[in-house]
């Protein structure tokens, strides 16, 4: 796993996305790589409970439109990088152990949809998250069509999807998507004492209240996936993302 790693203090597993070079933008690398992190973890008997965190200036600054750019983007490549983003929230969020979330700077797109996916979320004063695909001919994934109108409700998951207005951490607070917030220097601290607590509580009792509480989705989380990805895939295919991508880029 070359762009993340797996470490373990204890009991508690530390999930770190490390291409800080690219602000963590997810490359099909480090997708690929963050589910088999995430994989790993849930696997291992000593790891009760993770944090997922990131290097650099950023948490996640969502897909990597140079990558698109220079690669030739045929219909399998996209397929292959969706289907893997999805993977990555079932790997998080099917697990039966909690996923502690510690962010800062950037969590856009793909990356702000894993910071949904966390149980828990300590976000850095310095976070800052919005939902770009809208503006980019793109659409959302990591289930947050489902799983956003249940947290902040319906017409403030639509203004978040569609305007994608960038949230503050105190913005992110008050909808309820972020738990506590903290310097950025004493961010991944209080994730692992969150962690640590957590990890004290019984490992068989918390895993049943995660795997009972997924399960209250039913099927519409794992609907909300396939088509999330269906509908993705067809806007890649319309041509416009790529267009509006390319004015993205040049604008930077």
């Amino acid at each position: 796993m070359s762009f993340v790693t797996l470490a373990r203090q204890g009991s508690i597993g530390i999930v770190t996305l490390n291409r800080p070079e690219r602000l963590n933008a997810m490359s099909r690398a480090l997708i690929r790589d963050t589910e088999a992190a995430f994989r790993q973890a849930s696997a291992d008997p000593e790891i009760a409970v993770i944090v997922f965190t990131g290097t650099g200036r950023a948490f996640c600054a969502g897909d990597d439109l140079k990558e698109f750019g220079e690669q030739s983007a045929t219909a399998a490549s996209i397929r292959e990088h969706i289907e893997g983003i999805q993977a990555v929230t079932r790997a998080m969020m099917m697990s039966d152990k909690l996923v502690v979330g510690a962010i800062h700077g950037y969590a856009v797109g793909g990356g702000f949809e894993w910071l949904c996916n966390c149980d828990m979320v300590v976000a850095a004063e310095d976070l800052v998250a919005f939902f770009p695909e809208m503006d980019l001919g793109q659409f959302v994934t990591g289930a947050v069509t489902h799983l956003l109108p249940l947290a902040v409700g319906y017409q403030r998951a639509m203004r978040l999807m569609v305007l994608g207005e960038r949230q503050s951490a105190r913005d992110l607070e008050a909808l309820g998507l972020v738990g506590w917030v903290v310097p950025r220097e004493a961010m991944l601290a209080k994730a692992m004492e969150i962690a640590g607590k957590v990890a004290e509580r019984s490992r068989y009792s918390v895993g049943q209240l995660k795997r009972l509480l997924v399960e209250g989705l039913d099927d519409r989380l794992e609907r909300a996936l396939r088509r999330e990805g269906v509908i993705t895939e067809s806007t890649f295919a319309r041509g416009e993302a790529a267009e509006r991508a390319r004015r993205f880029t040049d604008r930077k």
